[in-house]
């Protein structure tokens, strides 16, 4: 097991950021940034031996200072929609940022965790990434403190484990926003990849993708998939849900979530057949298929377009703040803190 640090290009303000690459002995590497702690790439081997990036991004941190699509992107404090860009907690209004209509999208495009530079500690197989953030600052009450351990095992199992503290009671919703594509970055579409997700029920939403507060089962439609199928196989069927989003962009709910690290998903390449098995501790996971992915170069050259990516956001649910039959991601104060781990397992 190696870590490696490695100059990855200068802040605006000139500060030097790193990127810290982190290899196994198996030819399995992961590479990660102080900048937003965004995962920049990682590096597996098929079957054959031929390694390959399964992760969109890109080759210069310059590009992670726009990365609209938030490739890569460690999204904090909290992840996905929020209705109105607004909530009440403890008898508080708060505003956020009204970046998505009228809603708010993963806090703040230019100064979400994402953007921000994170002090980093590299250990023998692993690097954590630390901030704080000031009480009330992006609509959030507390001072908090933030961290994200990424970790490389021999058996190609990539960690990332969260912890979040807050003096007040808050809201976390932290999230990786990696985009795969198995068959390598830059390789097309994926539609062709097949998935299986241990979820039988969604969380339908309306225009806006924000979800009605229902629970629904995915059984007898497009959004079941609790048998591998290809993601493309029912992407485009007449169905409300998917005609919202412009394909799959919804919150899938883990089967009997009970906080504990369960494999909540699997997918494979159809060309390379490389395997990667995700596991998690939280109750969801938000699946989209880069329907919306703006045309752009990526790593190497690559043009990304939509569906050229897919991402599974493992979180909680979106706009929970709402909806009290949601499992609560309020945090800090009496309510202790934030703790949550999520797994990429590559076979």
């Amino acid at each position: 097991m190696a870590v490696t640090k490695s100059v990855f290009g200068k802040s605006p303000e000139g500060r030097e950021i790193s990127l810290y690459t982190l290899s196994n002995s198996k030819g399995m590497q992961a590479k990660v940034t102080d900048l937003g702690a965004n995962l920049v790439g990682i590096l597996v081997p098929d079957a054959q031996g031929v390694t390959a990036d399964v992760t969109l991004g890109f080759d210069s941190v310059d590009r992670y200072y726009k990365n609209y699509s938030f490739f890569g992107a460690v999204i904090g404090p909290c992840a996905n929609r929020t209705a109105g860009a607004a909530y009440t907690l403890d008898g508080v209004d708060y505003r956020m940022d009204q970046n998505d209509g009228p809603n708010n999208l993963h806090t703040h495009i230019e100064l979400g965790f994402h953007k921000r530079i994170w002090d980093a500690v590299p250990g023998d197989n692993s690097v954590t990434f630390s901030l704080e953030d000031e009480d009330g600052y992006l609509g959030f009450p507390g001072h908090k403190k933030v961290s994200v351990t990424y970790s490389l095992d021999e058996e190609n199992a990539l960690r990332l484990h969260y912890h979040a503290s807050s003096d007040k009671r808050t809201i976390f919703n932290l999230t990786n926003h990696s985009y795969f594509n198995l068959d390598g970055q830059g390789t097309g579409r994926i539609e062709d990849h097949e998935l299986w997700l241990g979820a039988s029920r969604f969380t339908p939403v309306v225009p806006g993708s924000i979800p009605t507060g229902e629970i629904c089962a995915v059984a007898g439609t497009p959004m079941d998939f609790t048998k591998p199928k290809k993601i493309g196989r029912d992407i485009e069927a007449d169905f409300e849900q998917l005609k919202l989003t412009g394909g799959y962009d919804h919150n899938f709910c883990i089967d009997d979530w009970d906080g504990s690290l369960k494999h909540i998903a699997t997918a494979k390449g159809p060309k390379s057949g490389r395997v990667m098995k995700v596991y998690t501790t939280l109750p969801g996971v938000q699946f989209y298929a880069g329907n919306f992915i703006a045309p752009e170069e990526g790593k190497a050259g690559a043009v990304y377009d939509n569906r050229t990516g897919f991402a599974l956001e493992t979180q909680y649910y979106p706009d929970t703040i709402h909806h009290e039959n949601f499992p609560s991601y309020i945090f800090g104060g009496e309510n202790g803190d934030y703790d949550s781990v999520t797994v990429y397992k590559f076979e």
